[in-house]
């Protein structure tokens, strides 16, 4: 069902953030950037990656390289999730709930960004405590590795074999 190959598919990227760091050395102040750039088919796989270099493009482009090393892939159900789930990550918490069609994707800022690229229509998300775009970003990463599929958690259960049993004896 998914693709393997990072190389084959056609992604999306989005930068969700740049930080600019300073170090002091003997001749003034050296600049150092690091991006953070989530990476998407728009069919339910998503990866996260960071990227450290001395400019913003180099940044981006190593960026975007460890999130496609990073792809995983989430069950997916008419534009939502299917049920909903609570993600953490070091201080950041973030509660994810599926929603109605035409709902849209409410969330804020680097967990946005996240579900666009995932190819999520219709969320609601709410990053509690941290609002560092690093922990959101883990922590969203999280929840949606701890979705479930729901006919994979009745099959688990049984009851996927007992409901087709059911409909051969009516």
């Amino acid at each position: 069902m998914y693709n393997a190959d990072p190389e084959e598919q056609s992604l999306k990227e989005k930068v969700v953030f740049i930080n600019r760091v300073a170090k002091v050395v003997k001749g003034g102040r050296r600049f150092s950037f690091t991006a953070l750039v989530v990476v998407g088919d728009g069919q339910g796989q998503v990866g996260v990656g960071k990227g450290k270099a001395t400019e913003v493009p180099e940044a981006i482009r190593k960026g975007v390289e460890q999130a496609k090393k990073s792809l995983v892939p989430f069950p997916l159900k008419d534009g939502t999730i299917p049920h909903r789930v609570i993600g953490r990550y070091g201080a950041g918490t973030v509660v994810i709930n599926p929603g109605q069609k035409g709902t849209g994707i409410i969330a804020g800022g680097a967990v946005r960004a996240l579900f666009e690229v995932a190819g999520i229509q219709d969320i609601v998300a709410k990053s509690i405590r941290s609002q560092n775009p690093f922990n959101t970003i883990k922590a969203t990463m999280e929840g949606l590795k701890s979705l479930k599929d729901p006919e994979s958690v009745l099959r688990i259960r049984g009851r996927l074999e007992d409901e087709a049993q059911q409909e051969v004896n009516a």
